[in-house]
């Protein structure tokens, strides 16, 4: 990877001069992991940066674009989901999938596997039926949530306006088919533009 083409050097740019991690690393550090070659550790500096420092969408996906050069893809993936989620808005919560003998999934789903399930986020057709939103859905973790169990998850609403009305606190369901396979608790609501947890 030639280091002035680099998305890693065109990313630290993006970043403030004087940002700093926990560990006191800041921009120059990364400046000189990627003199040195150091690719990995540019990568996991950048992160950090941008879990700490509000970064634009541009700059996470410049950490997508590095990460499949590092043939690291589920690191790719998730840098691109995080981009779509400043552009986007997103809703955290701990979603609760119902069992198989429920009517719920019967297998589990495994973190970093975008699905897209519909969601009964309040509103109703004029015949009074739930009127379902789309959110594309992100499993936090290491481990597949399992049908039955519980686990954080990041929601990506299609139409985020839809999504305005509800705070932490509130509880939606999941439909993939009907009956619904699991509700969710929000946690907290971020907006496009903005960042969060």
């Amino acid at each position: 990877m030639d280091l002035q083409d680099s998305p890693l050097l065109k990313a630290a740019r993006l970043c403030l001069a004087d940002i700093r991690n926990e560990a006191g690393v800041d921009v120059t550090d990364v400046l000189e992991c990627l003199e040195r070659d150091d690719w990995g550790m540019a990568l996991l500096l950048l992160e950090e940066f941008g879990d700490a420092h509000p970064q634009p969408p541009e700059f996470w996906d410049l950490l997508a674009d590095a990460a499949r050069l590092l043939w690291l893809h589920k690191d790719a993936d998730w840098y691109g989901w995080r981009g779509c989620e400043i552009r986007n808005g997103t809703v955290l919560a701990e979603l609760c999938l119902r069992s198989p003998e429920e009517g719920g999934r019967t297998r589990p789903v495994p973190p970093g596997v975008v699905l897209r399930p519909m969601w009964d986020i309040g509103f109703l057709t004029p015949e009074g039926e739930p009127l379902l939103g789309i959110a594309i859905l992100w499993v936090e973790g290491h481990d597949p949530l399992e049908p039955g169990g519980c686990g954080s998850v990041r929601l990506l609403p299609l139409t985020f306006e839809h999504w305005r009305h509800l705070k932490p606190g509130d509880v939606i369901t999941m439909h993939e088919i009907r009956p619904p396979v699991g509700t969710a608790r929000i946690t907290e609501i971020i907006p496009p533009g903005a960042t969060g947890s």
